[in-house]
């Protein structure tokens, strides 16, 4: 029995994703109609009624998200980049000017959500990514229950945690909560959608089986939250409970924590929704901002810009902010356009290739888009501070590191960092996956004073490495560089066959039993019995040069800072 032929009753439910355009007008299409056929194949692969019933629903979910790319793409309707206005002074809001909190009893009235449905994939993660350890032997879940525990029991309230999972995490995350059973904090899971993906060339679905392996499916992006929340019935149960304000943002950023002023102001201003942005850097490019499109306020991403305009889109100048993803929303009014007048995103095509070289589209939406159906929707403008993302092992350093401190979950900048902006950080790709960075580093260096730090190359840091100012560190092709512990590297740039100018004592400790040679005689043994023969004295530092290729180091006697007995004294 094809179930997924529309129906009246689905219509009225306001199913995910369902839409305002003329169904028959979508749907005429071969393309449509093909997909309508498959999807019901899908569902009739599954036999208990109940599991059957709720795939059915998804499924739909995902038929109505289909029509509208069809429907769109027909049209072929860019958006009209000569209609574009930087966001007024009523639109964006500074940090700075928000009133000091009057109430704390207002926290009783909030939930916190985390997006959790990551897995790190680009880090060479294969689980739940808010299961890495991140700082002090504490994971992002860690982090963000301490934070929310702490928040409880200081201000005798109680905010819940809601965790959105996706069908990746799902499992990981019901096993990983289970160790905060005793904590003073309120968990309540819930699964987000699982789409298929699809074959660009013919548009049908990817799996052949409802349950066909994972690589087939993918979770529609954060976008799906509104949905996933209101059908799950967590909705329904945080309203029951008293909450008026939900606080979402991504399980990676550890910079969005609970924010008083934020939340009073929403009270202040009636908001039915804040969307937090800070000030573009050029790292942040590609990052969606916030414009004033035809009188109303929106999320612009880069996936919508037309090509000719991407440039435009990526320029400071123009665009000055870009959205964080921390999002303040009234519950009551997301209640209200959920099952009053629906809620249509943008849609982003995400084009990706499988494992056999098959090209495939995902289909996914952004929450922040949401803002444009919201009553006096706007931006707050936030301190750098309250973006604190980790997607690659680059930002792993920096949290890592001595520039943060934790207390009760959350990192506190270094008082001994002279300035507030954060080093800026590039690993190359030998640092990509968290196992290679792991290895590379015996211990995380010391970056308190560090400006910019560029390493490319195989690379390896030892313990107590300090790094000051601008470092730049590259070992070229068939090279391997490794930096001795107790090593000070301060405006460096290192590079091939280089000198590193280390203490006596932390050569002696990093070059325990390396094999070692004299440049003008090339004697050559381990440095333990160098040392014990007398063949070498030390002045307050000596320069040795590294040779990755062989795994030897030269001592240099040039500049009669280093001896080695079996050459005539300099």
């Amino acid at each position: 029995m094809a179930t997924l032929v529309p129906r009246a009753d689905s219509f009225n439910a306001r199913v995910r994703g369902s839409s305002h355009i003329d169904f028959k007008t979508a749907t005429t299409g071969v393309s449509a109609k093909a997909m309508r056929n498959e999807l019901s194949r899908l569902v009739n692969t599954v036999e208990d009624p109940a599991t059957k019933r709720a795939f059915d629903t998804e499924m739909q979910s995902f038929f109505y998200l289909f029509t509208r790319y069809l429907s769109e793409r027909a049209k072929s309707v860019d958006i009209d980049w000569d209609h574009i206005k930087s966001p007024g002074g009523d639109e964006i809001v500074p940090y700075d000017s928000l009133s000091q909190p009057r109430n704390n009893g207002n926290l009783n009235k909030l939930a916190v959500l985390k997006v959790n449905g990551g897995l790190g994939t680009s880090m060479g993660m294969t689980g739940a990514k808010s299961a890495l350890e991140v700082k002090d032997d504490m994971t992002f879940l860690d982090l963000t229950v301490r934070q929310i525990e702490h928040l409880n029991m200081s201000n005798g309230v109680n905010v819940p945690l809601i965790l959105m999972t996706s069908f990746n995490t799902h499992e990981d995350t019901l096993r990983i909560i289970k160790k905060y059973a005793n904590q003073q904090v309120q968990i309540t899971t819930f699964n987000q959608s699982r789409y298929p993906r699809i074959y660009k060339e013919t548009l049908l679905p990817c799996p052949k089986r409802a349950d066909d392996d994972k690589k087939h499916w993918y979770p529609p992006g954060h976008g799906d939250l509104y949905n996933a929340i209101h059908q799950s019935g967590v909705l329904d149960q945080l309203i029951a409970e008293g909450k008026e304000y939900l606080f979402v943002s991504n399980s990676d950023n550890l910079g969005a924590v609970v924010d008083e002023k934020i939340l009073q102001h929403m009270i202040d201003s009636q908001a039915e929704f804040l969307m937090e942005v800070t000030d573009k850097t050029k790292a942040d490019i590609k990052g969606g901002t916030l414009i004033n499109y035809e009188g109303s306020v929106r999320l612009l991403e880069i996936a919508q810009v037309p090509s000719e305009h991407v440039e435009d889109f990526k320029s400071i100048r123009k665009f000055k902010i870009f959205n964080t993803n921390n999002l303040w929303i009234n519950l009551r009014a997301l209640k209200r356009v959920m099952e009053n007048e629906g809620m249509e995103l943008e849609i982003i095509v995400n084009p990706k290739t499988t494992d056999d070289g098959h090209p495939v589209i995902q289909l996914e939406t952004a929450a922040g888009a949401a803002i444009k159906h919201f009553k006096n929707g706007h931006g707050v403008n936030v301190p750098r501070s309250r973006f604190l993302p980790v997607k690659s092992c680059s930002d792993l350093l920096l949290i890592k590191s001595d520039i943060y401190s934790l207390s009760h979950g959350q990192l506190i900048l270094n008082e001994s960092r002279m300035f507030e902006t954060i080093p800026v950080i590039k690993l190359g790709d030998h640092f990509k996956k968290i196992q290679q960075f792991q290895k590379r580093f015996k211990k995380i260096p010391k970056i308190v004073e560090l400006d910019h730090l560029t390493v490319t190359g195989d690379v390896y840091f030892g313990r107590n490495v300090t790094l000051r100012g601008t470092v730049i560190v590259v070992a070229n092709e068939g090279q391997r560089i490794d930096i001795p512990d107790g090593c000070i590297l301060e405006n460096r740039l290192l590079s091939g066959n280089l000198n590193m100018i280390v203490s006596p004592e932390s050569l002696l400790y990093s070059l325990y039993s390396t094999m070692l040679f004299c440049r003008n005689c090339e004697e050559r043994d381990t440095s333990l019995s160098l040392i014990r023969r007398g063949l070498l004295t030390f002045a307050s530092t000596v320069t040795i040069a590294v040779y990755p290729s062989d795994g030897l180091y030269a001592l240099d006697d040039n500049d009669a800072r280093i001896t080695c007995g079996a050459c005539p004294a300099v």
